[in-house]
């Protein structure tokens, strides 16, 4: 089958968008799949997430997407990359929606591969939203949310007996202003509290918490770039939070509860490095 080829919109599209084949004929329409390309590591990737992604005719993905979860796509399938980081947006969402169900409807598989799973935090509602709207069909294949993958490689429990006997996911984001949080809740005792896109408001959500009544000594550990190679974890406690995220670039994590003092702070390679030596020679 001859490689799709990316031509410009038409005057009657929305600005921006790309159409892949741009044959006159009509097609029969093609579909959409949500797949959740998890935190980084390919190994991390599901099986179905696989099968879906060896099956595309074109990929649209995010920016943290890795290079080793792309490369496993088909030589000839296209990609193309709607990157979104704070305050720069390769395409703003409702593009992106657009975007998705124009090549749908010109009879293409295609795959919206992003980090994480699609539906934590990842706007995945709203794209399956516009498909259902459109009348595309669009299934969903969900990832491993970075929070799991930073808390396994840590060897800190979300949840644990005694300690955390609750887990909340929230954003630290927020388009004006303070997260909408409830931090009387969040600020109780025996639970963990993960936030997502936090490290530039942390001394905002570290108050918060505080003022709310969560003790300042609760520990915490921030990850940054959870499952890659360039890892890192910084374990400290919620009163000191702020000064510890102070310089991360990476996609971080922040997450507070008396769980989280379980944590090795070694980086990967230096855990990997000390289980070789620990391991008996055959």
């Amino acid at each position: 089958m001859a490689r799709p080829t990316v031509r410009s919109a038409s005057p009657r599209t929305t600005p921006g968008l790309v159409v892949i084949g741009g044959g006159e004929s009509v097609r029969a329409p093609g579909r959409v799949t949500l797949v959740g390309a998890g935190p980084g590591d390919p190994e991390l990737l599901t099986i179905k997430a696989l099968k879906a992604l060896q099956a595309a005719d074109v990929i649209v993905h995010d920016g943290l997407v890795s290079d080793e979860i792309l490369d496993l796509a088909p030589r000839g399938a296209q990609r193309i990359n709607v990157a979104k980081r704070k305050s720069r947006h390769t395409l703003p969402q409702d593009d992106i929606n657009q975007l998705l169900v124009a090549l749908a409807l010109e009879g293409l598989v295609v795959v919206r591969l992003k980090g994480g799973d699609p539906f934590l935090f990842g706007r995945g509602g709203e794209e399956l939203a516009a498909c259902r709207e459109a009348g595309v069909e669009c299934l969903v294949v969900p990832g491993v949310t970075a929070a799991l993958a930073a808390s396994a490689g840590a060897g800190a429990p979300l949840t644990h007996r005694g300690s955390a006997q609750a887990v909340t996911f929230v954003t630290g984001h927020a388009a004006h202003g303070d997260p909408d949080l409830d931090w009387t809740a969040l600020a109780r005792p025996n639970q963990t509290v993960v936030v997502y896109m936090g490290v530039s408001t942390a001394a905002l959500i570290s108050a918060r918490l505080t003022a709310a009544g969560r003790d300042a000594a609760t520990p915490a550990l921030i990850v940054e770039n959870a499952s890659r190679p360039d890892e890192r974890r910084i374990l400290t406690t919620l009163g000191q939070m702020a000064v510890a995220a102070d310089g991360l670039r990476g996609p971080a994590l922040l997450m507070v509860g008396e769980s989280m003092a379980m944590a090795v702070e070694a980086a990967p390679d230096i855990i990997s490095s000390t289980l070789q030596r620990a391991s008996p020679r055959s």
